[in-house]
């Protein structure tokens, strides 16, 4: 099967006429400058799982040299993955856990921007592929969440997303043609996720391509949106039950 149909990860790891070297380039780094790639290996080999204060201290201190931008007062966790930091935006006084995924690859120079005072969770991972993530200032992600972009996933300002779940923007694919198999027909896009300002996501949501969460909703533990929701609706089990500014029913999308 050609490689054309693979997706564009695949195609960088079973490209047979880059070296092992370069394909790591082309995925961790982003970049096939030696410089960049001593200065990331001696940095994450060094610093990346040293625990206590000092580990603390040493990556808010030799970590920002990675990135594109860092905000004053951000802090790092131990182990964090990083591919492609130099896409990548934090603002200040943002807090990574231990155990983040920030994973920026792809061809879109927007890569991953974080706002002012943004938590995320231990485990959580926001990945590129080929799109982009942007997060609002004061939004909180808990932990073993999974932000995955093939085109762009946007959070406003103050919104709240429990643990476990899962914004997906884009990852869909045809499945009309019976000879082929799935992973090999056309991707589907639906423009992207928008989870406007002051959202509130209960645990374990699953939000899919082309959906916007309007301002001042709240989405039920265990929600899974695959509609549009109107702003500051409550929605439980798929099912919008209320407005929060007028109490009154709605129907199910």
């Amino acid at each position: 099967m050609s490689q054309e149909f693979f997706g564009s990860t695949q195609k960088e790891i079973l490209d047979e006429s880059r070296s092992i070297v370069q394909k790591y380039m082309d995925l961790f780094i982003g970049k096939r400058d030696w410089l960049t790639l001593l200065r990331y290996e001696l940095l994450t080999l060094l610093f990346s799982s040293m625990p206590g204060a000092l580990g603390f201290a040493l990556r808010r201190f030799f970590f920002r040299s990675l990135f594109r931008q860092v905000g004053q007062g951000t802090v790092f966790g131990r182990n964090l993955t990083l591919r492609h930091p130099h896409k990548i935006k934090l603002g200040r006084n943002c807090v990574l856990d231990d155990f983040v995924v920030l994973d920026a690859k792809g061809k879109s120079p927007e890569g991953i921007e974080i706002g002012d005072n943004v938590y995320i969770g231990r485990n959580t991972v926001l990945s590129c592929k080929d799109g982009s993530i942007s997060i609002g200032d004061y939004s909180n992600i808990a932990g073993n969440c999974s932000l995955l972009s093939e085109t762009q996933i946007k959070l406003g300002k103050y919104v709240f997303v429990a643990g476990h779940c899962y914004i997906v923007a884009g990852g869909n694919h045809r499945f009309d043609d019976l000879t082929k198999p799935i992973m090999f027909q056309p991707s589907i896009s639906k423009g992207g996720v928008i989870i406007e300002d002051d959202v509130w996501l209960g645990a374990g949501c699953l939000i899919l391509d082309g959906v916007t969460v309007g301002r001042g909703s709240v989405i039920a533990a265990g929600t899974i949106l695959t509609q549009s929701v109107p702003e500051y609706s409550v929605v439980i089990g798929s099912r919008s039950v209320r407005r929060r500014d007028r109490r009154e029913i709605l129907e199910e999308p």
